[in-house]
């Protein structure tokens, strides 16, 4: 069993900047694939960044390109989302979640096995 904890959610300005955390502890080998999903109020979930634990190849949905960076720590018990030049419409809660099966991509467009329980990120003047 994988049990992941996200951190560093908050509010920030139009343009700036946050880090996210996901700490992951229990097996963690039983993960291929991790990242971050979001949530805004009356919108349907969606994959935003994911990171393989085998090789480091990594995804990210074309609304984030450019602006975020997924990473993970040499041990893999700990992934990061770096947000830069944040936008009102990144407002969601954040999710971090991993698959045992799935690579990347297909983690991130389908229904990851593990989910966290939510850091909120808010940008707003």
């Amino acid at each position: 069993q994988l049990h992941l904890v996200e951190s560093g959610g908050g509010l920030v300005q139009p343009g700036g900047s946050l880090r996210l955390s996901c700490a992951a502890s229990g097996y963690t080998q039983d993960y291929y694939s991790i990242g971050w999903f979001r949530q805004a109020p009356g919108k349907d979930r969606e994959g935003v960044s994911c990171i393989s634990s085998s090789d480091g190849r990594t995804y990210y949905a074309d609304f984030v390109k450019g602006r975020f960076t997924i990473s993970m720590d040499n041990a893999k018990t700990t992934m990061y989302l770096q947000m830069d030049s944040l936008k009102p419409e990144d407002t969601a809660v954040y999710y971090c979640a991993a698959d045992q099966r799935r690579a990347v991509t297909a983690m991130c467009v389908g229904d990851p096995d593990y989910w966290g329980q939510g850091t909120q990120v808010t940008v707003s003047p």
